[in-house]
């Protein structure tokens, strides 16, 4: 057994001399233990401090003490110690647990031995078996509160007993809740009224995993392995989305899913309390499907409200009831009965081709953008060809072009749907008749020019076209303050190609315009109808236009074998595109009881302008007076038509 030693520092005052001899023995008052005899300690050192009495001047020669463990028997003494200072030494009991006790006297200087004074050390260094805390059942909502159940420690305990437990919290990186991972202090120990005091609340715990550390101390401050558990709290209410809400009005019963995700807890589906989807439509009782997912019907015409809402495995309920708000909802509008179409009670005269047919729908309403009218010859059973149709309001609305159909009957079909898609046709006026149109619809027009049969016409150069004609309908009225669009085609090559004039009609029907001189053109006249009028067109009148050439002579008298004469000349190209490649001109001459005979063809130049010297050198010539022209035959792109220059005379000499 290791050797006890005790040192007893005694004040005494130095001043004194030394006391006589005591009267009495010494003796020891209020033995105390360091930290308490009643409390365990891990450590087997300790201090003992006592009062002497009687006090200093007297000293005591020796201090003796005898250690007994916890059955009473001796361990060690009596031991007999005389030199001790003013300093206390430490005492150490064996390092075995128990309770052992200390007996103390003292003895004077005539060797009296004072009466003993015991106390007791209460010694255990055992570390306690880990406790055995609970594992939590599940997630935990982000309002509930987490509770921590310890299970108590399994096996023999120490003999100091439990004290208590130690907890700390973290995310995953902590360790022993105590600062020196073997010891607990009295503050560390969270729980310190026994072994029994083992269930704590941790109040609501932060989202994601909080791992709870663990140690049982014992009565002692020793601290056991660390155990753990984790907390999982999700305070995340699951996301919603609802599958199948129309955009707009549905025409007949609509399936509807819910859908649930969490990125915590999760939705797997988990019996009767586990996650769960569920829809309610129009406050009956909800669909309901543990999981993630659940669908149902929704039918019958009119608005319906549909509410959808989830749990997740934390119980977290996304009904709107945490946050005081109201599940979310969606409003799903069906109607499943078609509109009512009917043609107008009768046609516009102020728009006769105007043809309307009204939708109507009590639930839903028009469609704001489907419709049609179509026709068909009546006695026929082809389709209807569909006319061009607007949607305006709640009329559709198509135009019956008279002039693009043949003249009859025509029985008419419109079709109307609602916003819900539901479709309905209608053949009927609002009146109860059948849909039953004349073509044409508007007036017929007849449009007669100035000109009759003859459908060409041959004009000089540089002269303008006096064009009118009529209008009127095929009863004979005339048609007066109509307007009236006269065009002129102009051949190829003319620049410009085409002019459009507009002119209006007198109270008779007659119209005339004064068309400006230019190359040979075909004119017609156009009246493109009102919309109480058909289209009419006049005959085409085709105008040739002569060209125009010049020719002179150098000279009027021509000697032969002589200078030569030069002609030279120029054709008019008025109207024209640039000419590039010039004119084929043919030079003729004629003598009296002789026909024109060409003698050469020259090329004019861009400018129209040409010139050629001929040499009389037949003895013949003399006296003989010869006619000469210039003639112009024209070529592809030239718009006017051939013609010949007047003639020069020239005496041969």
């Amino acid at each position: 057994m290791r050797r006890l030693v005790l040192l007893l520092a005694l004040a005494f005052a130095c001043a004194f001399p030394a006391a006589a001899a005591a009267s009495e023995p010494l003796r020891i008052e209020n033995l105390q233990v360091e930290g308490g005899e009643e409390s365990w300690h891990a450590s087997n050192g300790f201090r003992l401090d006592w009062t002497q009495v009687p006090g200093p001047p007297v000293l005591p020669r020796a201090v003796l003490y005898r250690l007994f463990d916890s059955e009473g028997h001796l361990v060690e003494g009596p031991v007999r110690d005389t030199e001790f200072g003013r300093m206390i030494d430490v005492l150490e009991v064996p390092p075995v647990p128990g309770i052992y006790t200390i007996e103390v006297w003292l003895e004077d200087e005539q060797g009296r031995a004072g009466p003993p004074s015991r106390a007791a050390r209460r010694f255990d260094d055992t570390a306690p078996p880990p406790p055995a805390p609970q594992e939590p059942d599940g997630w935990l909502a982000g309002h509930e509160t987490a509770v921590l159940k310890i299970g108590h420690p399994a096996g023999p305990l120490p003999p100091a007993g439990i004290r208590g437990y130690a907890i700390s919290l973290d995310r995953g990186d902590g360790g022993s809740p105590c600062a020196h991972p073997a010891w607990c202090s009295v503050a560390e120990t969270d729980l310190p009224q026994g072994i029994g005091d083992d269930t704590v609340a941790l109040g609501t715990l932060p989202e994601g995993e909080t791992y709870a550390r663990i140690v049982a101390v014992s009565g002692s401050g020793v601290a056991s392995p660390v155990t753990s558990v984790v907390f999982r709290s999700d305070a995340t209410l699951p996301r919603l989305a609802l599958q199948g809400v129309p955009a707009g009005w549905s025409s007949g019963p609509v399936r509807l899913t819910a859908l649930a995700a969490d990125e915590l807890s999760g939705m797997a589906p988990a019996g009767p309390t586990g996650p769960f989807t569920a829809i309610a439509v129009d406050g009956a009782p909800p669909a309901l499907a543990g999981g993630n997912s659940v669908s149902t019907w929704v039918g019958g015409s009119g608005t319906h409200r549909v509410a959808y809402f989830a749990r997740d495995a934390a119980g977290n309920l996304a009904d709107g009831a945490l946050a005081g708000l109201q599940p979310a909802t969606a409003d799903i509008r069906i109607d499943e009965d078609p509109p009512r179409v009917l043609f107008a009670a009768a046609q516009d005269p102020g728009e006769p081709e105007r043809i309307e047919a009204s939708v109507a729908d009590p639930l839903s309403g028009p469609s704001p953008d489907r419709g049609s009218i179509g026709l068909r010859q009546v006695g026929t059973h082809g389709r209807f060809q569909e006319l061009p149709t607007r949607v305006v309001g709640d009329r559709l609305v198509a135009h019956g072009d008279s002039d693009s159909y043949p003249h009859g009957k025509y029985e008419l079909l419109a079709t109307g749907y609602d916003r819900a898609g539901n479709a309905a046709v209608g053949t009927e006026r609002a009146r109860g008749a059948k849909m039953v149109l004349v073509n044409p619809l508007k007036t017929q027009v007849e449009l007669e020019d100035g000109f009759g049969a003859r459908q060409k016409q041959s004009l000089p150069f540089g002269h303008g076209i006096r064009f009118g004609g009529r209008l009127q309908n095929v009863s004979g009225a005339p048609l007066g303050g109509q307007e009236v669009a006269v065009t002129e085609t102009f051949a190829r090559g003319s620049q410009p190609s085409r002019r459009t004039t507009l002119v209006r009609t007198r109270p008779d029907g007659t119209f005339a315009v004064q068309l400006a001189p230019g190359p040979s053109r075909d004119v017609s006249a156009g009246f493109a109808g009102t919309r109480t009028l058909t289209r009419a067109a006049g005959s085409s009148v085709h105008f040739g236009v002569l060209a125009s050439v010049h020719l002179h002579a150098s000279a009027r008298m021509a000697k032969v074998g002589g200078a030569p004469l030069v002609f030279s000349g120029r054709v008019a190209r008025a109207g024209t595109a640039p000419l590039e490649e010039g004119l084929p001109v043919e030079l003729q001459f004629r003598y009296r009881g002789a026909r024109w005979s060409g003698f050469r063809t020259v090329q004019t130049d861009a400018r129209g302008r040409f010139r050629y010297a001929y040499r009389f050198s037949d003895d013949d010539s003399r006296g003989i007076r010869f006619q000469f022209r210039a003639h112009v035959k024209g070529r592809e792109g030239w718009p006017y038509e051939p013609a010949f220059s007047r003639p020069v005379t020239v005496i041969g000499r």
